[in-house]
């Protein structure tokens, strides 16, 4: 059950076995149903989720009832609503795994001791935040000014899992597009 979370971390930093062990024994197994709600918006978050198997996805609804994903944690990912998980205030999204999955749950109080203790946990943290916000300036930067069959190119570049793990509604909620809008045009690649 701790296997992939002990490649996660041995792929990022030195670490030893002892360390991975202490690090895994604050995570534990939950497994979850197709669609099942982990946070509900303006919920506090107190959980931090690695993907053994499934996905999650974070979106939030608008105030005209569309959703917007924001994200989707596949196989080997992290993924939470971070900042209802760092200030403890309300969410301003969803947490769902959109797939029957198998993750590893850490608690808040947890995680930020391990933040706190183990050097190479603070290490990885570091690095899941720089590429969270390099992936969300890279999406933000790279889908101003391109149109919806440019927008598909782009995840097709960095993220081909989501066109064919999770349905065209959910990846046209990540595009900002709709359903029909997005069948048609990836029928034109």
């Amino acid at each position: 059950m701790y296997d992939l979370l002990k490649k996660y971390f041995k792929e990022r930093t030195e670490i030893d076995e002892q360390t991975l062990d202490q690090i895994c024994s604050h995570f534990k197994p939950i497994k979850t149903k197709r669609n099942e709600m982990l946070l509900l918006q303006g919920e506090i978050c107190k959980h931090y989720y690695f993907v053994n198997k499934g996905c999650l996805r974070l979106f939030a609804i608008n105030k005209e009832g569309v959703e917007g994903t924001r994200y989707f944690a596949f196989e080997g990912a992290f993924g939470t609503a971070l900042p209802s998980l760092i200030e403890q205030t309300p969410a301003f999204e969803f947490v769902q795994t959109i797939e029957k999955s198998e993750l590893l749950a850490i608690s808040r109080e947890s995680f930020f001791h391990l933040v706190d203790t183990v050097p190479q946990f603070a290490f990885v943290y570091r690095k899941i935040l720089e590429a969270s916000f390099i992936s969300a300036q890279k999406r933000i930067y790279g889908f101003q000014g391109l149109d919806g069959l440019e927008k598909v190119k782009w995840v097709m570049q960095y993220n081909p899992k989501l066109l064919t793990r999770v349905s065209n509604k959910l990846a046209a909620s990540f595009l900002g597009l709709t359903p029909s809008t997005l069948s048609r045009l990836k029928s034109q690649l």
